[in-house]
């Protein structure tokens, strides 16, 4: 039989156009071969561990080395991305799902008119006075303010998304100021100022959590949320909106405050009580400030984002507005440590499979 030479010449390149089976493995391993390049392209795009929480701003451009010492990081997956650097939904191990669902017969984070404090939680607050004088106090208190508190979520969102913002120096020159306004409700503590911050922290605030040592005045769209630590908070919260307040504490205190009564909401000592007991073990002499502030978000919001916590890369805990003349200080009688692993496992590498909520859909933003 004649075969032209060039057909000759693709047989002796090409032995496996003899055979047909030879022929069909060949381009199997070709589509797996490539195959497997598109994939590792994919992964190699989209793949990369990036850290969250404890942002660490100290290198310049919002470079990292990705590395972690225990102390001031936790990783995600995620998208080589400033925004998503920024942000992490929080997720729920079945350790801290008390968070978001509480067991039956738990409180309510929210104090109100109808609130029956224990006599247990009344001595896990360390007050010198008597239950009742609680509870007098109370009745006053909701005679100013509403006895039903608005948790200011939105009305016609489906899908409330938060962002709680803390005070840290990792903050500064984050350029975290759009993304943090672009949620429903945001969530600022203590002395936190946002004039001459605002690319890096924001302009807006929705709630505003303190306590009377650390008050600020607030802008007429803004819930103040009290962290009431002692009876004397309470009162200081009546007299602030009334005749003025003119008591002593450890620290100094504003004899008055600009803020909306009608905003007012007050965490229940119970909860706190609850937050301290369940959570943390009974660690330290009771919870920060910023652990109350993320638990209570679990108990408002459906999509939760958390910023500018933690010291930064070099240990220290100088707040993004001013710097602690107190190098050494740490966490004081907060359980810091204990509060850091709670976070960790709330916000656990890849427990998506453990999730008990998902981040809002595009079309509820």
């Amino acid at each position: 039989m004649y075969v032209p030479s060039y057909a000759l010449h693709r047989l002796k390149l090409f032995p496996i156009d003899k055979n047909p089976t030879a022929r069909w493995s060949f381009h199997l391993k070709l589509l797996t071969f490539l195959l497997f390049v598109t994939v590792i392209g994919v992964f190699l795009k989209s793949g990369n561990i990036e850290w969250l929480w404890f942002q660490d701003q100290s290198q310049p451009d919002g470079q990292h080395d990705g590395q972690h010492d225990g102390q001031h990081y936790f990783q995600h997956d995620g998208q080589d991305d400033h925004a998503d650097k920024s942000q992490r939904d929080l997720d729920y191990s079945e350790d801290t799902a008390w968070c978001r669902h509480p067991q039956k017969g738990s409180v309510t984070p929210f104090l109100s008119a109808k609130t029956k404090l224990s006599e247990d939680a009344f001595k896990w607050w360390k007050e010198q006075g008597n239950l009742s004088y609680f509870e007098e106090t109370v009745n006053k208190l909701f005679e100013i303010f509403p006895p039903i508190p608005d948790l200011g979520k939105p009305k016609f969102n489906l899908c409330s998304t938060c962002a709680v913002v803390g005070n840290s120096l990792n903050l500064k020159g984050s350029n975290y100021g759009p993304l943090i306004d672009s949620k429903d409700i945001i969530m600022r503590m203590n002395f936190a100022p946002t004039k001459g911050y605002e690319e890096d922290v924001g302009t807006k605030t929705t709630h505003h959590v303190m306590y009377p040592e650390s008050a600020v005045d607030l802008d007429n769209s803004t819930h103040l949320v009290l962290l009431p630590f002692k009876i004397l908070d309470l009162e200081w919260l009546i007299r602030a909106f009334t005749t003025g307040f003119h008591g002593r504490s450890y620290a100094p205190i504003k004899s008055r405050i600009q803020a909306n009564k009608n905003l007012v909401i007050v965490i229940s000592p119970a909860f706190m009580k609850d937050v301290h007991q369940i959570l943390l073990k009974e660690k330290g002499s009771y919870p920060s400030t910023g652990f109350l502030t993320v638990v209570l978000a679990l108990h408002i919001c459906d999509e939760i984002s958390v910023f500018g916590y933690g010291a930064d890369r070099n240990g220290q805990w100088s707040h993004y507005f001013e710097t602690l003349k107190d190098k050494s200080f740490k966490t004081g009688k907060h359980p810091g440590q204990q509060e850091y692993k709670i976070l960790q496992n709330v916000l656990k590498k890849e427990a998506f499979s453990l999730s008990l909520r998902y981040p809002c859909p595009d079309t509820f933003l």
